[in-house]
């Protein structure tokens, strides 16, 4: 069975005032006396942020209380200098980005100015372990046109500088800023994936293979895809569920690159209408189908995804599961949705960010 990792960004705030914290070192300096020799969490592009990686997981039940320990510690470490964590994909309140005392990230401000400055954006990453760069390839290839359907599911971050951005991503709108960000072509095989990675490079616009940011990618250090097109979660159980459809994306790409089967090819121009209409809608209204390109109910696209990793999820184990998760952020909604409706009840972004701060740990 495949194993699945993840990496998730979170938020670190003032757990009163709900501003972003330029706290990070001080969070990380803490971690390492306390949980010496881990290295669970990491630094990241700006201060107001620190990330989380996850081991590798074959069963999502182990996979899912590790996301939640986690954040459980990280909120740990934060409030004991102070300040608390939240799973938001942008703050919703006004905040000037601190970027870290990092040569790498000094190089990244210098090329690329203010988008270095202003990316204060927070993911999930999910890694899903592959046999080899063949079958990797070939599972990138045909992963293409459903992950805009894990950006809606996702999607957690309506608000961007103390107003509402009119996406339910807007996450996924500010990171398309960086050179090397989006879908990708098909690639047909390992030497013409690590040929066009190393073209990228020799460019000189980015630093190194790090900043090759792909919807989906061959990971540098594991044996692993890597996909990164999902908001940081409000819940763990949402983290979970994507973590869940991601391997058994995975799963199935694989299954038809040995069954013979060639990958679908909308083309990236409308791989990139359908991220962004995931973006724009969430949950809340249509999406493109990943198999025709047309505007569908997104209630109806999320069931194609079901529908279309049905036999992978079965034979993890995660049918049931991934229903029901669906089923729920159908009916009670995603982070988006959640904020959204948190504001039209306090009429206060600063009690947006307070809720979710207990969200993140619900």
């Amino acid at each position: 069975m495949r194993t699945v990792g993840v990496e998730e960004e979170l938020l670190l705030v003032d757990p009163e005032a709900g501003e972003p914290r330029a706290m990070s070192a001080a969070v990380l300096a803490r971690a390492e006396r306390e949980d010496s020799g881990q290295d669970v969490f990491e630094k990241e592009l700006h201060e107001q942020m620190v990330e989380f990686a996850t081991h590798p997981q074959s069963s999502m039940e182990r996979l899912l209380a590790e996301i939640a320990r986690c954040r459980k510690e990280a909120a740990g470490h934060a409030e004991e200098i102070g300040c608390t964590v939240a799973a938001l994909a942008t703050s919703p309140l006004p905040v000037s980005p601190a970027v870290g005392m990092n040569e790498r990230y000094r190089w990244m401000e210098e090329q690329y100015g203010i988008a270095t400055r202003e990316q204060l954006v927070l993911g999930c990453h999910v890694h899903v372990s592959v046999e080899s760069d063949e079958e990797g390839v070939a599972v990138l290839d045909r992963l293409r046109p459903w992950l805009s359907v894990l950006t809606a599911l996702s999607a957690n971050s309506p608000f961007w500088q103390g107003k509402d951005s009119g996406y339910a991503s807007y996450r996924s709108r500010v990171w398309q800023r960086w050179p090397s960000a989006g879908p990708t072509e098909l690639f047909g095989s390992p030497e013409r994936y690590h040929r066009r990675v190393a073209d990228m490079v020799a460019t000189g616009v980015i630093l190194d293979e790090g900043m090759i940011y792909f919807d989906a990618r061959l990971s540098q250090r594991y044996p692993t895809v890597e996909v990164r097109v999902s908001d940081v979660a409000l819940h763990a159980e949402t983290a979970g569920l994507v973590a869940t459809l991601t391997r058994a994306l995975v799963e199935t790409a694989a299954r038809e690159w040995r069954e013979g089967r060639e990958p679908l090819d909308p083309g990236v121009s409308l791989l990139r209408l359908a991220a962004w209409q995931a973006a724009r809608s969430g949950l809340t209204g249509e999406l493109l189908h990943p198999e025709t390109m047309r505007r569908m109910p997104a209630e109806a696209v999320v069931r194609a995804l079901l529908d279309h990793t049905a036999d992978a999820l079965a034979d993890h184990g995660d049918l049931d599961r991934a229903r029901e998760g669906c089923e729920r952020l159908l009916r009670d909604g995603n982070g988006a949705m959640i904020q959204r409706a948190l504001l039209d009840r306090t009429d206060s972004l600063r009690d947006v960010v307070t809720e979710c701060v207990r969200h993140t740990q619900a």
